[in-house]
């Protein structure tokens, strides 16, 4: 797939903004609709491994996630294992006077039947993806 680039405006501070989008162990809890199991696997400095269920274009991701986060302005995210293996997607923060200009760049590569079904049509992953960065922007709006 194609690297695709979003670029959103979030109406809050941008701490509070990289504190939520980095705070994905309570990503069950505060996404619930696309997250139905994350599992921390270890902590070292600013890198975390972690085990993520992802439910995205009808279909239930299993992924080994790398996170590497430099507060406040950088996180990125190595997908290190699972059907999304060897996708990385890299989220900027910039504070803006009224708010946080999100920046994110995402080259989704999949597995399999997954592979298969988005190069058919059938899921458009960075659409849905796009989608749950919405929902998550409503989410630190309020």
């Amino acid at each position: 797939m194609p690297k695709i680039v979003y670029e959103k405006i979030i109406k809050a501070d941008r701490k509070k903004v990289f504190e939520l989008a980095t705070n994905y162990e309570n990503f069950q809890k505060t996404l619930p609709q696309y997250f139905p199991s994350v599992r921390i696997i270890s902590v070292r400095g600013n890198v975390s491994i972690v085990e993520e269920h992802l439910r995205i274009a009808g279909q239930e991701l299993v992924m080994m996630a790398k996170h590497v986060i430099d507060e406040p302005s950088l996180h990125e995210i190595f997908i290190i294992g699972g059907d999304a293996k060897g996708t990385h997607i890299v989220n900027r923060y910039e504070q803006m006077p009224h708010g946080t200009k999100l920046t994110l760049e995402s080259n989704w590569k999949l597995k399999g039947l997954m592979k298969i079904r988005n190069f058919f049509g059938n899921d458009k992953i960075s659409d849905e993806y796009s989608k749950i960065i919405d929902d998550f922007i409503v989410i630190a709006e309020h």
